[in-house]
């Protein structure tokens, strides 16, 4: 399974986040069928945000949604402390002919919009506190410089954000996937960080060295050249929706007895698709049946 970490660089001064997502991405991909520009954008938005939520506790969730005006009208993903990452976007087909220097035209379909950071704490356990909310314009639309700037405007975070999606013309499309953040924190030396900018400008594409078979650690040890760092956690990652057969039910008994009672009657049945994951739930007429005489049972026991 692929895995996140996260630790520190140059006596504490530096901060890092490196994920390979190469199998994230192909099951987004995979079940979202999205274009090859926003299969693109989508696995940068899901790296991004696993790494943004490297530093999670337990109960914790961060969420990263941007609302553009470009055809792909909106990308959200959903992180949690136990490396688990789900998302997906409003338009998953749109496509635009690639840039001149042969790249993902990412930019072309997100467009204009608004960059958020949701963090919220203890909704597993149904600790309603509330969320802190982040918010800056998109920059570029390439995701990476977008992280960049909202850690730095609303975090007041310098850091350098590599976000990769190498795609292929067959099955599995996703070719590699993955990305390194570096955060400066206070009291780092301006010579480190002069040292870490031109090692990164140097460096080859974080794509290339993943699809040659290139671990987190090679990430870091890409952004940090020859600066020594330590690594503080690491924990394993996958695309995985917390939806359930159970949630469908409950999503749908909410609804009301006149609703359920409807469609009992006239489509013999229910059918439920969950956003995030695209998992498709089923209910039969005795699924339905259950619901309605679950809440006659309630209705007489409230009534004694």
């Amino acid at each position: 399974m692929e895995k996140l970490i996260n630790g520190t660089a140059a006596a504490g001064t530096v901060r890092f986040m490196a994920a390979i997502t190469t199998e994230i991405a192909r099951e987004a991909v995979r079940r979202h069928q999205t274009s090859p520009t926003v299969s693109a954008a989508l696995g940068r938005v899901l790296t991004g945000t696993l790494l943004l939520g490297a530093s999670l506790k337990e109960f914790d969730r961060l969420t990263v949604k941007i609302e553009c005006d470009g055809a792909v009208k909106g990308i959200t993903a959903e992180a949690d402390m136990h490396g688990r990452v789900r998302g997906y976007v409003k338009n998953p087909h749109p496509e635009l002919p690639p840039k001149e220097n042969g790249k993902f035209d990412v930019s072309g379909v997100i467009g204009d919009g608004t960059f958020y950071v949701i963090r919220e704490s203890g909704y597993e356990i149904g600790l309603h506190r509330e969320p802190y909310v982040g918010s800056v314009p998109l920059v570029s639309g390439e995701i990476a410089e977008d992280f960049a700037y909202y850690l730095a405007k609303s975090e007041q975070i310098p850091s350098a954000v590599l976000l990769g999606v190498l795609l292929q013309n067959q099955e599995p499309f996703v070719a590699a996937s993955g990305g390194v953040i570096i955060q400066m924190m206070p009291g780092a030396n301006e010579h480190i960080i002069t040292m870490i900018e031109d090692t990164i400008r140097h460096a080859p594409h974080i794509t290339t060295v993943i699809k040659d078979g290139a671990t987190a650690e090679d990430l870091v040890k890409l952004a940090l050249g020859e600066i020594d760092f330590e690594i503080l956690e690491e924990r394993a990652v996958e695309f995985k929706c917390n939806c359930s057969f159970d949630r469908a039910v409950s999503l749908i008994s909410s609804l009301g007895r006149a609703e359920v009672a409807a469609m009992l009657r006239e489509d013999k049945g229910a059918t439920m698709t969950c956003g995030f994951c695209n998992e498709i739930y089923t209910l039969d007429e005795r699924d339905l049946q259950k619901m309605l005489d679950a809440e006659k049972v309630e209705d007489k026991v409230n009534a004694t």
